[in-house]
């Protein structure tokens, strides 16, 4: 088995952080945790078990060159994907967001990452519960869960731990790996 592939995209380093933390947490499972503009799509899709980790900047926008990032990001790489096969690929997202200064715009960017993959075949692993954050609205909620692991690193770090180790040993089942 291939191990699990972790990507993320970044400007401030805290989705990064978090990437490493959750490739720390499951070991020899996991790859070495990439920023996006740092492999291509072939690379991306020999992972069978994927973690996508992502930020929201602005109006619930994904990082990339038209939010004023200095480096590409998941902006520029979802396009690859289109018409790409991912049947049979497993993806679990997680995201970033201020859920005071963005309340109505909590997380979106998941959602651009969730469409993506699951328009190219993927099933997406790891939804997460609305319970105990304070947003307004998300994008990324559907049926009143989050499509994948919601951190708010601005308003609850100290409630990041608790959640990175029951979600991962939520998608760990979740892709038979427990």
């Amino acid at each position: 088995m291939s191990k699990i592939g972790i990507y993320f995209g970044t400007d401030t380093g805290r989705t990064r952080r978090i990437a490493k933390l959750i490739a720390q947490k499951l070991g020899d499972r996991a790859a070495d945790p990439l920023n996006i503009n740092r492999t291509n799509v072939d690379d991306f899709l020999a992972n069978d078990i994927l973690i996508l980790g992502t930020p929201t900047y602005g109006d619930g926008e994904l990082p990339g060159l038209s939010v004023g990032l200095s480096n590409e990001s998941w902006e520029e790489f979802l396009p690859r994907l289109t018409g790409q096969d991912m049947t049979g690929k497993k993806v679990a997202l997680f995201g970033l967001g201020d859920q005071d200064k963005y309340a109505n715009e909590f997380v979106d960017a998941m959602i651009f990452i969730h469409d993506t993959v699951t328009a190219c075949g993927a099933s997406v692993i790891g939804t997460w519960p609305t319970d105990g954050y304070s947003h307004k609205a998300s994008q990324a909620v559907i049926d009143d869960r989050f499509v994948g692991l919601a951190l708010d690193q601005i308003n609850q770090p100290a409630l990041t731990e608790e959640r990175v180790n029951a979600w991962l040993a939520q998608i760990l089942g979740e892709a038979g790996l427990q």
